[in-house]
């Protein structure tokens, strides 16, 4: 344990004055408690105050929990979004090569997403510990708890990283693409596995930072980590050819790549943000800086065990998750390359509507495991509820983009007609779920941050594995890639009100113990 009076202290002491909320007397205390007052103080300095008093036990205004909700989700918003640019971006460059490259990189999308799922997992159950103990005040042991995750990380990314590249030879003949695309496919995989330890390096710092409700920095090197990939993916892509720009033309140097650029654009990317990442939790941390330790590192099962408990359920569910999506390509593969395409392009174009989705829920892990860690149980249920009400509200603004710009978003990851014509139509199935996918998402988030994924992950599973596969093979036959999106669009809706249940029953608060007014 550290030798500090009030932990709380050490977030605030370089904090000037001036920026101190003032409290002087009630006339200035009712000025700032009001939401428009909250707005105006955007800045770490009162984010960092607020999640003091969540630790410290402090009584908190709607306002306050609005305005720390919003100052923690905006950041995370953009780091989830320019994480879906990098895919955007991979699929946009290698689009403009052809339909069968583009089919190369969609057959084995799904792949991808489930051993980086593997990886979030595994740092989940390592995050949600971090932010426990640092709702209870308790800095030193969520900074042992993130030293057990650096090394028991270098483990199990290996680990993936091999079983990846074990497989990236036969993936796409298992998953029915044909032989012109194969090759690309296999090497696209290969790179990636290559990536995976990188990965978790990246992943573990972010959600550690996160945890500690440092959603700034996090976002500042996603956004830095999507400029890269742009930079890598237009040298290593496309080979050496003519640019004419404002009237004038110059030769441009490329490798020449194609899907393999691609791949080792993305690789480049996560080693550009996670050495600043690793750097800011491990060295620069106000919480999880471990120069702040006095005592020497012991290795602790425990943490193992409870990493374990909560991610095992999150990991085995990415599996049949992403199982499961595989299986959905298998369904789709069947249709042709155009479908293979335009399933993949539309399900990137989709991701950067859901996108804020995800990012609210990350701010509600955050909120409600420091809420828990604090046992602070009416705290926790409002955050709780007014989390998943805002990523309702957002997913259903960012279904009506969808579905009015829905021609412009598969527009620019793909030139050809046919694509983006069966993109729009699938695209615009999909928006009117996006409401109760948002109740779904953060409501999911919620139940993370409090340690609970047991039940939820059961719940994913089952309206994946009963309803979306089972009525998208019944569909896929007569109405095509439409018939595989309508059934999506269904279980996603089907899904959310099971959340909405699960969330309003209470009973994923059951490690609060203790119930105070708020």
């Amino acid at each position: 344990m550290l030798g500090i009076v009030s932990p709380s202290k050490e977030l605030t002491k370089d904090i000037k004055e001036e920026e101190i909320i003032p409290t002087s007397s009630p006339k200035q205390d009712n000025i700032y408690k009001t939401t428009t007052f909250y707005f105006m103080r955007f800045s770490k300095a009162v984010s960092d105050q607020l999640l003091a008093k969540i630790r410290d036990g402090e009584q908190m205004t709607t306002g306050e929990k609005l305005n720390l909700i919003i100052q923690l989700s905006i950041p995370s918003i953009l780091a989830q979004v320019t994480a879906v640019m990098m895919f955007y971006i991979d699929a946009s460059m290698v689009g403009s090569l052809g339909a069968g490259a583009s089919a190369s990189i969609g057959l084995v999308e799904p792949a991808t997403w489930l051993f980086g799922s593997l990886v979030g997992a595994f740092t989940m159950g390592f995050s949600v510990q971090a932010a426990h103990f640092i709702g209870a005040n308790d800095f030193a042991k969520a900074r042992s708890v993130m030293r057990h995750g650096y090394i028991f990380g270098a483990f199990w990314s290996t680990l993936l990283a091999v079983i990846m590249a074990l497989i990236a030879g036969s993936l796409p003949l298992w998953l029915g693409g044909g032989k012109d695309i194969q090759a690309d496919a296999s090497i696209y995989i290969l790179v990636f596995s290559l990536a995976i330890p990188v990965h978790m390096v990246e992943s573990l710092s972010a959600a550690m930072l996160k945890s500690s409700g440092d959603m700034r920095r996090t976002s500042i090197i996603s956004v830095l980590m999507c400029c890269f990939d742009v930079v890598f993916n237009f040298f290593l892509i496309f080979p050496t050819r003519v640019i004419t720009v404002l009237g004038h033309s110059f030769t441009m140097f490329g490798f020449g790549l194609g899907v393999k650029g691609a791949a080792l654009g993305t690789l480049l990317a996560f080693v550009s943000a996670a050495i600043p990442l690793f750097y800011y939790a491990v060295f620069r941390s106000q919480i999880l800086a471990w120069k702040l330790d006095t005592e020497r590192f012991v290795w602790v099962w425990s943490y193992i065990r409870n990493a374990v408990k909560i991610g095992a359920p999150m990991a085995l569910q990415y599996i049949l998750m992403n199982g499961a999506q595989v299986i959905s390509m298998a369904i789709v593969a069947p249709l042709g390359n155009i479908s293979i395409a335009a399933h993949s392009f539309a399900i990137t174009a989709e991701s950067l509507c859901y996108m804020p989705g995800y990012g609210i829920g990350e701010a509600a892990t955050t909120l409600v495991g420091q809420s828990v860690g604090a046992q602070r149980r009416e705290l926790c249920w409002s955050f709780a509820r007014m989390t998943v009400f805002l990523g309702m509200a957002v997913m259903a603004l960012m279904g009506i983009v969808m579905y009015i710009f829905a021609p412009e978003m598969i527009g620019i990851l793909s030139p050809v007609e046919a694509i983006c014509n069966l993109g729009t139509s699938v695209l615009r199935i999909e928006a009117f779920a996006e409401p109760l996918f948002g109740a779904s998402i953060v409501a999911y988030s919620v139940c993370i941050g409090a340690g609970d994924t047991l039940l939820p992950s059961i719940i994913n599973l089952g309206s994946m594995w009963l309803v979306r596969l089972t009525v998208a093979y019944g569909l896929s036959s007569q109405y095509g890639l439409r018939g595989v999106w309508f059934a999506m669009a269904l279980e996603l809706s089907l899904r959310g009100i099971l959340f909405l249940v699960r969330l309003f029953r209470g009973k994923w608060m059951k490690k609060i113990v203790i119930t105070e007014k708020v």
